[in-house]
């Protein structure tokens, strides 16, 4: 599957920070995760760290999928709004959804910054505005069920939107919790901390084969040789579907655009993550190097060369919708890229087994929320592969 358009910006920034050998014999492990991206990695992160031995297996060199073309917005709110996740999965499953992706920021927070390096991650407020003035009362219900479920929030009226954000909008949502990051460098920062643990990472290894032994799992892989592991994890993304019986994902297109490098570094308040109540929103952040990234325009098409075409005007369309909102910052885009992207009927993950593929785990996180419930997906695998219970893993499996 062609999951992005060739110029992302995090692999044209970063380049290929490592690279890793394919597989060049049959290979014996504990466990082996198919996808070094950035949900493999978190998982193989959470095994290593468990003791558990490891080997990750990609189709592509490390990162190269959708990880390389993540906006890397982390966020609590699921796609799916609080009040219609209720009516969908039961107020109790949706609250708890919700608190365990704010938790989930703050555990990613703690990885990396055991990676000793301050460009990976930062902690930032988002906003959620209301689009339109007919989505003012829907938006200010979210707001009060945020509030009842013990999260951090904050009203804005038209002059505070004015006064912080300099938006003509009448009112949004100010969350405390929220995050930016760089999925591509923390993928490999993760790889290169796993191998020095005694993981091994292949690339350029795809997997055409599956067997399900009676104590085990066998991959056939395209190299010619084979891997024999006790469990395996499925965490290749939207390319998954293919190994689930039963259709778990919708795909569509996304489009981003990354500015020229500003010489100030304050946009707005605090820099905070934006996005909207329309449906398909449109989000905002900065970067490191002083820049703002705008990404949606979502497609309901998952064609690739559909979606490359598009492009070049799915870019212009994100130039106006942001000239729109901050008509003072002069913006010039610097790159554009194109993207496949997965939903569920939910807006949830599916984190867990299917009778189907004994020995086997997935991990796939879906939509806006793809990184913070790789964090839940990779604690959530470990406890089952020790056999400890978890009453959360109820609310992503696949029989919900």
């Amino acid at each position: 599957m062609d999951l992005r358009s060739p110029y992302p910006y995090w692999l044209l920034r970063h380049g290929i920070i490592n690279s890793y050998p394919s597989l060049q014999q049959h290979h014996k492990t504990d466990i082996v995760i198919m996808g070094a991206g950035i949900s493999g990695a978190l998982v193989a992160w959470e095994l290593t760290l468990a003791g558990h031995m490891v080997t990750v297996i990609d189709r592509r060199h490390a990162g190269m999928g959708s990880t390389a073309a993540s906006t890397a917005l982390l966020q609590y709110e699921i796609d799916t709004p609080l009040s219609q996740l209720s009516r969908l999965v039961g107020e109790t499953n949706a609250i708890k959804s919700y608190l365990l992706c704010r938790d989930a920021i703050y555990d990613f927070q703690k990885i990396c910054l055991s990676l000793k390096d301050d460009t990976l991650f930062n902690l930032k407020p988002s906003l959620q505005y209301a689009s339109f003035e007919t989505h003012l009362t829907k938006l200010e219900k979210e707001f009060e069920l945020r509030r009842k479920a013990g999260i951090k929030v904050q009203w804005l009226d038209r002059i505070a939107l004015a006064s912080k954000f300099g938006l003509a909008k009448a009112g949004g949502i100010l969350s405390a919790d929220g995050a930016e990051a760089d999925a591509y460098k923390i993928t490999h920062r993760l790889l290169s901390r796993c191998i020095d643990r005694g993981a091994v990472v292949f690339d350029n290894t795809e997997v055409l084969g599956i067997h399900h032994l009676k104590n085990g799992v066998q991959l056939e892989t395209s190299t010619g040789f084979k891997i024999n592991a006790r469990k395996l994890v499925i965490a290749c993304g939207y390319e998954s579907q293919q190994y689930v019986p039963k259709q778990v994902q919708r795909l569509h297109s996304t489009f981003a655009i990354v500015s020229e490098p500003f010489e100030l570094k304050d946009f707005w308040y605090k820099n905070a993550l934006i996005w909207e109540t329309r449906k398909p929103y449109l989000y905002l952040r900065t970067t490191h190097d002083k820049r703002i990234l705008i990404g949606g325009k979502d497609s309901a098409t998952a064609n690739a060369d559909q979606r490359d075409r598009m492009l070049p005007r799915k870019a212009r369309e994100l130039e106006q919708s942001f000239e729109e909102l901050f008509p003072d910052i002069k913006l010039k885009t610097d790159f554009k890229w194109a993207g496949t992207f997965g939903s569920t009927k939910d807006g949830l993950p599916y984190i867990g087994s299917i009778p189907e593929r004994p020995h086997t785990f997935f991990a796939l996180g879906y939509g806006g929320n793809g990184i913070t419930f790789s964090v839940i997906a990779a604690r959530m695998i470990r406890k089952m592969l020790e056999g400890t219970r978890d009453s959360d893993m109820e609310i992503f499996s696949f029989n919900r």
